[in-house]
C-alpha cells in the first residue's frame, strides 16, 4: 500500500461516523508498522477518544493484548496516561495516519499531538491542516519535536469529509435527508431496514433543528424521536406548512423535551448551526437552494424494476458506503 491508500483507509473509517461527532469533525487515523496495517480507527462522538487514540490503542493492543489493562480503558485522559506510562517503544516504528492535523488544544480531552510526542512516534501523515484557530498547531509541535510530518496526502478527500464541519463552524450546514428504494419509489412505510434507522436516529440526536414538510406530517403522523438511537435526545422540529391545522395526537407533538413550531418561513434554519431536513421529492424541490448536501438512504428494493439515476436531482456525489447488504448511503453535494 502507498500513502494515500493508507490515508483512504482512515477517510473510509471517517465516512461512517460523519454528523454523529458535532459539533466536532469527523475524523479517522490508521497506524502502520513495517508497512502492515495494525489498527483503523475514528472519533466517533464528541466528549470520546480522538481517531488518533484510538488508533494507537488498538494498534498498541496487537502486542500487548494479553492481561492489558488498556483493554477497558475508554476515556482519552486514561488511555493517554496509560500509553505514554507503558509504550515500551512500541511506537518508534509506527506511522500514523490522520484525516485532520492532530490537536494540540487541552479540553474535553488531552491533546494529541501531546500523546503523540510522548510516544515517540515515528512519522505522522496529515490530511487537512486545523482551520479551527483553539486547536492548531499540532503540526509545529510534531515539527519541534523532531518527529517526521508529512502534510497534505489525499487533501482534497480529506478537505470533503471535512466541509460539514467547516460549515457547521463558519455559519450553518443544512442538509436534506431522503429515503427510497433504487427505483426512486419514496412512498409506502419503512423504506430501509432498522440499521439504516439507527444512523438516523443518531444523527437526529445531534440536531439543532429537523424541518419536516406539513403533508407528511398529515399522512404519515410520524414521532420523530431518537429512540433506536444509544441516546434518545429527539431534535426540536420546524414544520414547514402554511397551515396550522394539525391533528396534535399526532405521535411528535408529544415528545417531552422539545419544542415544535409551524412555520411557512425557513429563516429560522440560518439561526441553526445543524439543520437536517427530511421528505419527499416536492419539499426538496422547493427548498434545493438552501442545501449543502443532499443524503439518500438508498435501499436495493425495487418497485417498477427500473433504477433511478441519482444525478437528475443536479447534486454530485462525494462519497457513499454500504451499511448493509441492502442499504447504501450516498452524501451529495450542490
Amino acid at each position: 500500500m502507498n500513502n494515500k491508500k493508507f490515508m483512504q483507509l482512515a477517510i473510509d473509517k471517517a465516512w461512517k461516523y460523519q454528523f454523529l461527532t458535532y459539533p466536532n469533525p469527523a475524523v479517522g487515523a490508521t497506524v502502520v508498522k513495517d508497512g502492515k496495517v495494525l489498527s483503523v480507527e475514528a472519533h466517533k462522538k464528541a466528549g470520546m477518544p480522538h481517531a488518533e487514540v484510538l488508533a494507537l490503542k488498538v494498534a498498541y493492543l496487537t502486542q500487548y493484548n494479553k492481561d492489558s489493562p488498556l483493554q477497558k480503558l475508554e476515556t482519552s485522559l486514561d488511555i493517554h496516561n496509560y500509553l505514554i506510562k507503558n509504550h515500551k517503544d512500541f511506537f518508534k516504528d509506527c506511522e500514523i495516519y490522520v484525516t485532520l492535523e492532530p490537536c494540540n488544544h487541552i479540553g474535553k480531552t488531552p491533546a494529541c499531538a501531546m500523546l503523540l510526542e510522548a510516544i515517540g512516534i515515528k512519522k505522522v501523515y496529515i490530511g487537512t491542516m486545523d482551520c479551527n484557530n483553539e486547536a492548531t498547531g499540532g503540526l509545529q509541535r510534531l515539527r519541534d519535536a523532531n518527529i517526521e510530518v508529512e502534510i497534505n496526502v489525499s487533501e482534497e478527500q480529506t478537505d470533503e469529509l471535512l466541509y460539514p464541519f467547516k460549515k457547521w463552524q463558519k455559519d450553518n450546514f443544512v442538509f436534506f435527508k431522503l429515503a427510497m428504494r433504487a427505483d426512486g419509489t419514496v412512498e409506502g412505510g419503512y423504506i430501509t431496514t432498522k440499521d439504516s434507522l439507527k444512523v438516523v436516529h443518531e444523527i437526529r440526536n445531534n440536531l439543532d433543528l429537523l424541518v419536516i414538510g406539513g403533508e407528511t406530517v398529515r399522512t404519515d403522523r410520524p414521532t420523530l424521536d431518537s429512540r433506536f438511537a444509544t441516546t434518545n435526545n429527539p431534535p426540536d422540529i420546524l414544520i414547514y406548512s402554511k397551515r396550522d391545522d394539525f391533528d396534535k395526537t399526532i405521535p411528535l407533538f408529544s415528545i417531552a423535551n422539545r419544542d415544535v413550531e409551524v412555520s411557512n418561513n425557513l429563516k429560522i434554519i440560518t439561526d441553526k448551526n445543524f439543520v437536517m431536513i427530511e421528505g419527499g421529492y416536492n419539499l426538496l424541490e422547493s427548498i434545493k437552494t438552501k442545501l449543502d448536501y443532499l443524503v439518500i438512504f438508498l435501499s436495493t428494493k425495487v418497485k417498477n424494476g427500473k433504477k433511478i439515476d441519482i444525478t437528475k436531482f443536479g447534486f454530485k456525489e462525494v462519497y457513499r458506503y454500504e451499511i448493509n447488504e441492502d442499504d447504501t448511503v450516498i452524501f451529495l453535494k450542490k
